[in-house]
């Protein structure tokens, strides 16, 4: 029988990173932690089960066990092939790259048929004034943008947007983008680890080495028309059970992201058709299914396999949900019923 599945952080050691997650409960090894790897089937960082029946196994062997019973009955056949998510804790305690993320067309011709990558960012904690790069300024073309990164001012092209905790932010592909320092996220992405980078601030390893730039695939692939695109979303809140609330962050094709807000217990339903998973950000509390009680803490992650059926959340806890989605069916509809019209809908969520 699936339970709800915990997994072994795979710690990444990137430059830009620092101690920051230890603010998320994570118990860090020694050194520069940039990224917690939460639930991830890529081979850069395959997540393995913690503990219980199937310890030790990882995202990619479960798949191939259980099929469905794991992924979901709705999901397409590509999904089963390839786990669809990553789910990423980041702390950017120095500016990363500046970058950009290719569509899934360029990628599986340019990049041995990687997937693309689009993805979000749950603002988790910025310090005061942080800001990310958020696209490029209105009116820099291609040719504006070639005739900076040759001349070394890239800077003078990109436009920031200031963040605060409790933000949320879609990078779409092809948005060139850089956290800025002073932050953590929850990042929901692709399962993909195609990054092409632009610019890096000259900065050098500890051996005195530049980090490699992308840039001929990096013009291709960045949208200079997507300035007006917003960055923040919304999103819609609605009431769940008593004191509790859950609010549609984002949705698209690729993902659908949810913040709960818990207060005593709420019920939800692994019917079969789709698995979701969900971050703990704050306070602690447990699942109750069937098969027994799993519990849940700060800056822990858990997959909830599609066949588990009805699961109960208790405790005082946030809780990032994310899931691939019926985007009709699991986000519209509900929303529709809870009295919003569509044109709320998709202003606020859909992006």
């Amino acid at each position: 029988m699936l339970y709800p599945l915990k997994f072994k952080s795979v710690y990444k050691d990137y430059i830009w990173g620092g101690r920051g997650l230890e603010k998320l409960g994570k118990k860090l090894p020694e050194g520069i932690v940039a990224e917690s790897w939460e639930i991830s089937s890529h081979p850069d960082g395959e997540s393995k089960v913690l503990s219980g029946e199937y310890k030790d196994i990882s995202i990619s062997e479960l798949t191939k066990i259980f099929g469905k019973d794991l992924i979901g009955s709705e999901l397409d056949k590509k999904d089963l092939e390839k786990f669809p998510l990553l789910i990423k804790l980041i702390d950017a305690n120095d500016k990363l790259s500046v970058q950009v993320h290719p569509e899934d067309e360029y990628a599986k011709v340019h990049e041995n048929g990687e997937l693309g990558k689009n993805e979000m960012w749950y603002i988790v904690s910025a310090k005061p004034g942080a800001k990310i790069v958020y696209g490029v300024s209105k009116g820099v073309t291609k040719e504006i943008f070639q005739a900076a990164v040759k001349a070394d001012k890239v800077e003078t092209c990109l436009n920031h947007l200031e963040v605060f905790a409790g933000d949320t932010v879609n990078i779409p592909a092809g948005m060139l983008h850089a956290i800025g320092d002073g932050i953590v996220i929850a990042e929901i992405q692709q399962n993909s680890n195609t990054t092409y980078r632009v610019f890096d601030y000259n900065r050098t390893d500890a051996k005195g080495i530049k980090r490699p730039l992308h840039i001929e695939k990096a013009l291709e692939v960045i949208d200079f028309n997507n300035c007006n695109i917003q960055g923040k979303q919304e999103g819609i809140q609605v009431k769940l059970e008593k004191n509790s609330s859950k609010h549609f962050l984002l949705a698209n094709e690729y993902f659908s992201v949810e913040k709960y807000s818990i207060a005593g217990k709420i019920q939800e339903q692994a019917d079969g058709s789709r698995f979701c998973t969900y971050t703990c950000l704050q306070g602690e509390g447990e699942i109750v299914y069937s098969g027994g009680t799993v519990k849940l803490k700060l800056g822990e992650s858990i997959l909830i396999p599609a066949s588990l059926g009805s699961y109960t959340i208790e405790g005082h806890l946030e809780l990032i949900k994310a899931y691939v989605p019926n985007i009709k069916a699991n986000v519209i509809e509900p929303l529709l019923r809870a009295g919003y019209n569509s044109e709320e809908i998709y202003l606020k969520v859909i992006g």
